[in-house]
């Protein structure tokens, strides 16, 4: 088993336990997208920040390092906002397996990086689509009413492709932890003031839970930057892996359980394996 894909399985465990709780956050806690987003990066924001002293640090104080980090916070600060704005009215579940539109955007970007075309590899993320549409067009008990949220929903999926290809991108100016961090900054200081303070003691509840969750989160962006390094279609390949996580929470308690969400699951999951697989043949 190569490192990238132990490394997908350890970012897979620990954003699968944020996701939870961030649909918590915007169904159940009612925080809009502005305190949501303040919240999950000022508090993110610290537990990197304790991480530091065991991460790889370089800042080449360059132009490009310092327009590597305003685009990695443009990005973060569009992937949060827009989130909160979709999981209102669609379940963490399905939200991943839209990601999955990622997955052939990214693998060609490796391309472009210098990876060779494998058959294989394009085969293996052709079935892993496949199992998206079936999991996106499974039967639901509550219909998403994609008209209110279709604008959001892209502009979280190009947030997303456009972290990974930003953090590949300009590696060799700063480590990607000198590009996240001050970019969970400046989106905290952005977004301060368009929050009310008291709103996190009044939802108390809301707010322990919120920030319990990013200390996965954390350990989980950690691991995906190294992952990103490696490769942007395995970075897009972690999406599905959460969804079929979920999937099984959601079956344990009864949730998901249609035929369609069953077999489309097992063929994201075989599909991530494969394509990890390819790369060793």
């Amino acid at each position: 088993m190569n490192t990238a894909f132990l490394l997908m399985l350890g970012v897979t465990a620990c954003y699968t336990v944020s996701s939870l709780s961030d649909k918590y956050a915007a169904s159940k806690a009612k925080f809009s997208p502005n305190e949501f987003t303040f919240l999950m990066c000022s508090s993110m924001s610290v537990f990197l920040l304790f991480s530091l002293p065991f991460q790889e640090i370089s800042f080449d104080f360059s132009f490009y390092a310092f327009l590597g980090v305003m685009l990695t916070a443009f990005c973060k600060l569009f992937e949060f906002k827009m989130c909160s704005a979709v999981l209102r009215e669609m379940s963490a579940f399905e939200l991943k397996a839209w990601l999955g539109i990622t997955l052939f955007v990214s693998y060609f970007t490796d391309i472009l990086f210098g990876e060779q075309i494998r058959v294989l590899k394009l085969l293996c993320l052709v079935f892993t689509a496949a199992g998206l549409v079936m999991i996106v067009h499974s039967d639901k008990k509550e219909k998403v009413n994609y008209k209110r949220i279709i604008i959001p929903l892209q502009l979280y999926m190009a947030a997303k492709y456009g972290y990974g290809l930003i953090i590949r991108s300009f590696s060799s100016h700063a480590s990607s932890m000198m590009l996240l961090l001050p970019s969970l900054v400046i989106v905290s200081l952005i977004t301060l003031p368009l929050v009310d303070l008291k709103v996190y003691n009044e939802r108390s509840k809301g707010t322990a839970n919120v920030v319990a969750a990013r200390i996965p989160n954390a350990v989980g962006m950690v691991m995906e930057t190294a992952v990103i390094c490696i490769s942007l279609a395995s970075y897009s390949l972690i999406q599905p892996l959460i969804l079929v996580s979920l999937f099984f929470i959601g079956l344990a308690r009864s949730d998901y359980a249609s035929k369609m969400n069953i077999i489309g699951s097992v063929i994201c999951m075989l599909g991530a394996i494969g394509f990890q697989l390819s790369g060793l043949i």
